[in-house]
């Protein structure tokens, strides 16, 4: 069996999510030691020994310094991942990852509609259901009249989600030109040299104990940079974008192994409702997404 298309990128993505999850809970841990913008740094300097091995493993360095690339658009989605970063880990500082999560959830709907006037790309009525249903355990889950949603946390992570889904759909209009390569390298070095000259004034000397998550720090970030690099370079933005909500699935465990907060019923029964929807995406999808091949 050999999975194209959309079923393939949906694949990518939900690997993704693990790497971004575990990725994610390591950031939450350092946001409480270190200022936002060193931890985004961080996050960069621990990737690009990984990236760049990548890089020479593949025999693409050419393809990086690529005098064709389309440096604007790297440039602008660097800056804008570089903020993205910063301002998701402003928001763990003091909201809990899977409350983070269910606010950042609003950035698949973000990209579903960005994706039809930029990407030119046409939203099925299943994708829109996928992602209305999506959205309705978002709301279940985040209940609006909590105090949390309304703290400067709380508008970071909008404002966070905001800028991710500007940065997705940018690097899905590069991908069509360029490797996904040139995107994961660019991204990762927009990080270490955005973070690094902008933290520089704040920065906090590094604890002994910290130095395991930033190894830890380092190899989640790179896989999960390739997996959705080549989830959106091979599907339909507004057919994967579903499927990010399983990261709340993960987030709910690694607050109660790490942190021990416990999700109580509406958190549950949003989860319920947001895996419902891609269970329903992946059912319809599968039949145009799967090849069986011959023995």
């Amino acid at each position: 069996m050999r999975f194209t298309g959309n079923m393939r990128s949906i694949l990518a993505m939900l690997l993704a999510v693990v790497f971004f999850s575990c990725m994610d809970a390591m950031l939450k841990v350092l946001a409480g030691a270190y200022p936002p913008l060193q931890v985004t740094a961080l996050r960069g300097l621990t990737a690009v020994p990984w990236v760049l091995g990548y890089v020479l493993w593949r025999r693409q360095l050419g393809l990086v310094f690529s005098r064709h690339l389309r440096w604007r658009l790297h440039l602008l989605r660097g800056l804008i991942g570089v903020l993205m970063m910063a301002l998701f880990i402003f928001g763990l500082q003091t909201l809990g990852l899977a409350e983070a999560y269910t606010l950042s959830f609003v950035a698949p709907l973000l990209i579903t509609l960005l994706a039809v006037p930029v990407l030119q790309e046409a939203a099925l009525p299943r994708h829109w259901v996928a992602l209305a249903v999506g959205l309705c355990g978002v709301v279940i889950a985040l209940r609006p009249d909590q105090d949390a949603f309304f703290n400067l946390g709380s508008v970071a992570v909008l404002a966070s989600a905001v800028c991710y889904a500007l940065s997705t759909v940018l690097g899905r209009l590069i991908s069509r030109t360029e490797p996904s390569v040139t995107l994961v390298f660019w991204t990762t070095f927009s990080m270490t040299v955005g973070g690094s000259v902008l933290g520089a004034a704040d920065w906090v000397e590094i604890r002994a104990v910290h130095w395991p998550v930033l190894l830890g720090l380092g190899v989640t970030g790179t896989l999960a940079q390739l997996c959705v690099t080549e989830a959106f370079r091979h599907g339909q933005a507004s057919a994967i974008a579903p499927f990010e909500y399983s990261a709340l699935i993960w987030a709910v465990a690694f607050d109660w192994l790490i942190w021990r907060a416990v999700p109580d019923a509406y958190t549950l029964t949003g989860g319920a409702v947001i895996i419902a929807s891609g269970l329903y995406l992946i059912r319809r999808e599968a039949p145009r997404g799967v090849v069986v091949l011959p023995p």
